[in-house]
């Protein structure tokens, strides 16, 4: 089956043309730094805009807490709103671990593309019967 992946980008400063983008999204990654406080009630926003709106499941989320590098964060999960800690959540800092963001992206979006099939042959059976 040949797929194509198309990914859009936002900054979190453009919110006003967000609706349009967002016609048909298949899955969602949200990457924050758990460091700064206020991006832990940013990504509550987004999660409002881009995963409760669309409807999307919890496998078609990604939070991906982005840690710059020589912070010696740790790999905690940070304390989120009740609606945010049921969804995936990697770390990321791409100077210790980029293979392991790199297996869990992959991951994520096999599971993704996993759904979207499964959606494409309900809607085929439903058609032939």
């Amino acid at each position: 089956m040949a797929t194509n992946i198309r990914h859009v980008r936002w900054n979190c400063g453009i919110v006003e043309e967000i609706s349009t983008l967002m016609k048909d999204s298949n899955g969602v990654v949200i990457v924050f730094n758990p460091d700064v406080p206020s991006h832990l009630k940013e990504i509550e926003t987004w999660h409002s805009t881009f995963i409760s709106s669309q409807g999307l499941l919890e496998t078609q989320c990604l939070l991906i807490a982005h840690h710059k590098p020589g912070s010696g964060a740790g790999t905690a999960r940070p304390t989120l709103a009740p609606k945010l800690s049921k969804l995936p959540l990697i770390h990321s800092n791409l100077e210790e671990d980029p293979e392991d963001v790199r297996q869990e992206f992959h991951k994520y979006l096999g599971n993704v593309l996993r759904m979207l099939s499964e959606n494409q042959e309900r809607e085929e059976m439903s058609i032939i019967t």
